[in-house]
């Protein structure tokens, strides 16, 4: 097991990455103020976690009341957010009872939401059964959910008291939601760590066979990467925006189509192809490196382009983006494979060529 720690100014948690972590509850205890937990699952994991879990910590003296809620992007939303508070309400969760995460980032999404707004505020743990919310979701305390104009614009920053990656939890991973975390992996590298970006196009055949090592590495290196960012900049004030790189236009995509026609991962793999190209129209990177970002973004199984929409229609959905300031689209485009900055707005026109080559 790696553990590595996210220190912000009043806090400071655990991020343990490892295999067999599941059943591990001394890993969990120290962050239980009381011995009562509120496990929050789908219908997709639960059937294959939740008891483990739920058997794991109540051997121990917790006392545990679970939610199961239904799967997808489509349900992130106020509807399915109440059905937690129902559960919390219904079993007397006090405001020490510790809300646990047990799924993917939508789950983890709603978890810290609900923690965040519970009496005020109740402690909550990650256990991301993805490779997305592994390497992503579950770590910084971004929590929220959509709403049909935008994704995640209702939302908290809400740090959990620990996150837990267990490897083994891929194993049932589905290859198309692999693929999907693998999208914000090839962020990492193309946002600021070039050596890690050469080490993920060597490597995208072991991840996507599902090496153990391989996987290890790659989440490893992700959560250092957003640690650190999120340690300099908890509240995306700067720096941590640039952890938005494919998002701006893979957000529009999924609100243009419907939450869950793509999943995010896909959507943000293609958001990263169009942020590259438009880029190279900067004359920032080469039209070579465009290529690079294509096929890395090709070899992880992702699309690499976006759906037809008329360029009104991106304008809008962008124009919903949390990075607009003073009514300004803010893109993250690359100065240089391996370095990504903070755009503010681009031209239209530009925009037009880049959609047009790219969907």
């Amino acid at each position: 097991m790696i553990t590595l720690d996210l220190i912000l100014p009043d806090t400071r948690y655990p991020i343990h990455i490892g295999h067999g972590l599941l059943e591990q509850v001394d890993l969990l205890l120290p962050h239980l103020p009381i011995p009562k937990a509120a496990i929050v699952s789908n219908e997709t994991v639960a059937p294959l976690y939740l008891d483990r879990l739920q058997a794991a910590l109540e051997a121990r003296g917790v006392s545990c009341l679970s939610v199961v809620l239904p799967d997808g992007e489509a349900h992130k939303d106020w509807r399915t957010l109440n059905r937690i508070f129902d559960a919390l309400l219904s079993g007397n969760a006090e405001r020490k009872t510790t809300l646990i995460a047990l799924g993917g980032g939508v789950i983890g999404d709603m978890t810290g939401f609900a923690a965040a707004c519970y009496q005020r505020g109740a402690p909550f743990i990650q256990i991301p059964t993805t490779l997305l919310a592994q390497v992503d979701s579950s770590v910084g305390g971004k929590t929220a959910i959509n709403h049909p104009q935008g994704k995640n614009m209702i939302g908290a920053f809400y740090q959990p008291q620990a996150v837990i990656a267990d490897m083994d939890l891929l194993a049932t991973l589905p290859d198309r939601e692999l693929s999907a975390g693998l999208a914000e992996v090839i962020k990492y590298g193309l946002l600021g760590d070039a050596d890690f970006l050469a080490w993920l196009e060597a490597n995208m055949p072991a991840l996507r066979a599902r090496d153990g090592a391989a996987l290890q590495y790659a989440v490893k290196r992700s959560c250092e990467m957003k640690a650190a960012i999120v340690g300099e900049d908890e509240k995306e004030n700067g720096v941590r925006a640039l952890l938005n790189l494919g998002h701006t236009f893979g957000h529009a995509i999924e609100a243009g189509l419907g939450y869950g026609a793509w999943l995010h991962g896909e959507a943000v793999a293609a958001g990263m192809v169009l942020a590259a190209a438009a880029s190279a129209q900067l004359g920032w990177i080469a039209p070579e490196d465009v290529e690079r970002v294509r096929r890395l973004v090709a070899a992880a199984g992702l699309p690499t382009q976006a759906p037809k929409m008329p360029l009104e229609q991106w304008l809008q959905l962008m124009a919903h983006d949390k990075k607009v300031e003073s009514g300004t689209i803010r893109f993250i485009l690359l100065r240089k494979l391996g370095q990504a900055v903070i755009q503010p707005g681009l031209d239209a026109s530009l925009l037009d060529r880049v959609l047009r080559a790219n969907s």
